[in-house]
């Protein structure tokens, strides 16, 4: 699943397209992704301009005029492709089945922007104007990592009754939002915190080390346009780069790039974990 850098780098791929256009045609293709599409869907969007997109933690947040917002998150799959008019660096082959174009957004300067989803784990949503700050999405959300709310006295105080592993405390969205799998074993690896240590039990010192090392690594990640593992590219169809950075995640049985150990995974509430027993205490 597209984790926090990878919808940011869509965000940035998609606003210099969308932002002050206006949609001339909505089409859908099917009457749902991982849900139904709202009622009237395309013809609530129809005829309206993009003000600005934005991003929390894993969603996509496209303010309209009109006070109508669009939700988007991606699944496991999505993907927005750009192309057509003005958009002449973005048109090339995606390499995409055109089958899975399941809306397709018709822009008023001739471009056009796709989203496609094989799986169709994806799902938008609208919302009224004011309703951003209630959506069931966000409610009880954590603070975004790059933010400066999201610090060392923060997390001591998020993992006070959290006696489980703190790998899985990071993954909760409610202590932070937008993080997954890939960059907080990259981060713990990074801060030197075994994943299996005990939420509670880190000092605060170590809990600056990781708020430090979070920051970073998602970071660099944007910088390198997220981690392509599997389906993940841009909306120009280029793969990320970050996984070429990995010290820990996929790299089981790989000698550690600190000291030699072979890294290990094991599974935490049926996801991997990666990390180096003897860097990692």
């Amino acid at each position: 699943m597209p984790e926090l850098p990878e919808v940011e780098t869509v965000r940035r791929g998609l606003a210099p397209v969308l932002v002050g256009r206006t949609l001339s045609s909505v089409v859908i293709g099917r009457p749902d992704l991982r849900f139904p599409f709202p009622e009237r869907f395309a013809d609530r969007l129809t005829g309206l301009t993009v003000v600005s997109i934005d991003r929390r933690a894993k969603y996509l947040i496209w303010t309209m005029t009109g006070g109508v917002t669009l939700i988007v998150h991606l699944g496991m799959t999505g993907r927005f492709t750009v192309g057509g008019g003005r958009l002449g660096e973005y048109v090339h082959d995606t390499g995409l089945n055109p089958k899975h174009d399941h809306i397709r957004f018709e822009l008023d300067d001739g471009g056009v922007v796709t989203y496609n989803d094989p799986r169709r784990f994806g799902f938008v949503d609208l919302l009224a104007e004011g309703m951003v700050g209630d959506y069931s999405g966000f409610r009880g959300m954590g603070p975004e990592p790059l933010s400066e709310d999201f610090s060392a006295a923060y997390l001591k105080a998020a993992f006070a009754c959290r006696r489980g592993p703190v790998k899985q405390a990071l993954l909760d969205q409610t202590v932070v939002a937008g993080l997954g799998n890939i960059y907080v074993a990259e981060a713990l690896f990074r801060s030197r915190i075994n994943p299996l240590r005990p939420a509670v039990a880190i000092g605060v010192r170590p809990l600056g080390r990781l708020v430090s090392c979070i920051k970073q690594v998602i970071g660099e990640a944007i910088a390198a346009g997220g981690s392509s593992i599997s389906d993940f590219a841009s909306t120009d169809g280029a793969a990320g780069r970050f996984q070429m950075s990995f010290n820990v995640y996929g790299r089981e049985g790989d000698g550690c790039s600190v000291c030699g150990q072979p890294i290990l995974r094991i599974v935490q509430s049926g996801r991997s974990t990666f990390f180096c027993s003897r860097c990692q205490r």
